[in-house]
C-alpha cells in the first residue's frame, strides 16, 4: 500500500511540474473521437512517400519552421490573403516543398471525411513528421496529442527565429537555445540533415569561390567541391537545382551524416561549422561513433520540439482547412 502511494504521489508531482498545455496533451487524444486517426495518417504518408520520395525530408523540414516559429500550431500551413502575407511565405520558407504542405492537406481532407471538425492541422502535420521520419529508418518517438491550431500567421515576425544555412555555430546555438535547447540538442536536431536536399542557391558562393589549394578553403573535400560545382553548373538558368544533403545514403535516416563532416563532405556552411567549432564537435564525433546514441537523442529531442509552444483547450481552432483560419 505504501510502495502504491509513493508511486501515485511521484505521478502527481511529474504532472504539476509540465506546463499547463502540455499537460492536456495524450498520446490516445483520438481513441474515441477519431478512432481511425493513426491509420489514416500513416497510409497517407506512406502513398505519398513512395510516389514522391522527397516528401519526408521536406515534412521534416516543414515541422520544424512550424514549431521554432511561435510554437507547434500549424500557423507555418496557412496561406496568405490580400489583408496578409503568412510566413509561408516569408524569405526563408519560400524553398519549403510543395510536397510536404501537400501530404498534411491529403490526411486532413481523409480525416474530415473520417471525423469532420475533429483533428487539428498542428497534430496531422507532428504525427506526418514522425511517421515518415521512422519510414526512413529512423527512430520512433511519441507524439503526445491535443495540439489546436493558431489563428494568425506573420511573414514580418519569422526573421531570426529560424536557422539560416550560413549561420555561425554560435547563431545556431542562440537560436535553438532561444527555444530551450542545449548545445548537444541542437546537435541531434541537425542530424535531421541525413535525408533531404539543399538548393545550390544556399551554398553556391562557398563552392564557386573554391580553387584546388587545400589551404583557400579547408572546409570542402576537393573532389566533393568539384562535383558540387558541376552539380550547380546550371544555377542561373536554374535556381531551383538541389543536392543531397547526405550524398552517401541520402536517402536513409542514419548517422552516417555525422560521419560524412570530418571527411569534407558537409553541404552547407553550418554543417561544416557543426564539426569546425569546439563546442559541437564532440556531439558530432559522439553521433558519427554511435549511431543508436543519436537516434536515442534525435527521438528526446523531436519530442521535446513537438510540444513548443503549443496552443490547446479553449487557445486555437480546429481548421476545416489546413491552409486558412475558420474566421
Amino acid at each position: 500500500m505504501m510502495a502504491f502511494l509513493i508511486v501515485l504521489l511521484t505521478s502527481l508531482l511529474a504532472l504539476t511540474t509540465l506546463p499547463a498545455a502540455e499537460s492536456q496533451l495524450y498520446t490516445n487524444y483520438y481513441q474515441k473521437s477519431c478512432p481511425g486517426f493513426a491509420q489514416i495518417v500513416q497510409d497517407t504518408v506512406t502513398n505519398k512517400q513512395i510516389t514522391n520520395p522527397t516528401t519526408a525530408a521536406g515534412t521534416l523540414r516543414l515541422f520544424f519552421h512550424d514549431c521554432l516559429h511561435n510554437g507547434c500550431d500549424g500557423s507555418i500551413l496557412l496561406s496568405s490573403t490580400p489583408f496578409n502575407k503568412a510566413e509561408r511565405d516569408a524569405d526563408i520558407n519560400l524553398s519549403l516543398p510543395g510536397d510536404a504542405f501537400d501530404v498534411v492537406v491529403r490526411a486532413k481532407t481523409a480525416l474530415e471525411l473520417a471525423c469532420p471538425n475533429t483533428v487539428s492541422c498542428a497534430d496531422i502535420l507532428a504525427v506526418a513528421t514522425r511517421d515518415l521520419v521512422t519510414m526512413m529508418g529512423g527512430p520512433f518517438y511519441n507524439v503526445p496529442l491535443g495540439r489546436r491550431d493558431g489563428r494568425s500567421s506573420n511573414a514580418s515576425a519569422v526573421e531570426g527565429t529560424l536557422p539560416r544555412p550560413a549561420m555561425t555555430i554560435s547563431q545556431l546555438i542562440e537560436v535553438f537555445g532561444s527555444r530551450g535547447f542545449s548545445v548537444q540538442e541542437t546537435v541531434a536536431l541537425s542530424g535531421a540533415h541525413t535525408i533531404g536536399f539543399s538548393h545550390c542557391s544556399e551554398f553556391s558562393s562557398a563552392i564557386y569561390n573554391y580553387s584546388k589549394s587545400a589551404q583557400s578553403d579547408p572546409n570542402y573535400n576537393p573532389r566533393f567541391a568539384s562535383g558540387l560545382q558541376q552539380a550547380c553548373a546550371d544555377i542561373k538558368k536554374n535556381p531551383t537545382l538541389s543536392v543531397f544533403n547526405d550524398v552517401m545514403t541520402p536517402n536513409k535516416f542514419d548517422n552516417v551524416y555525422f560521419q560524412n563532416l570530418p571527411k569534407g563532405l558537409g553541404v552547407l556552411k553550418s554543417d561544416h561549422a557543426l564539426f569546425n567549432d569546439a563546442k559541437t564537435r564532440p556531439f558530432v564525433e559522439l553521433y558519427a561513433n554511435d549511431q543508436n546514441r543519436f537516434f536515442r537523442d534525435f527521438a528526446k529531442a523531436m519530442e521535446k520540439l513537438g510540444v513548443l509552444g503549443i496552443q490547446t483547450g479553449k487557445r486555437g481552432e480546429i481548421r476545416h482547412r489546413c491552409d486558412e483560419s475558420n474566421y
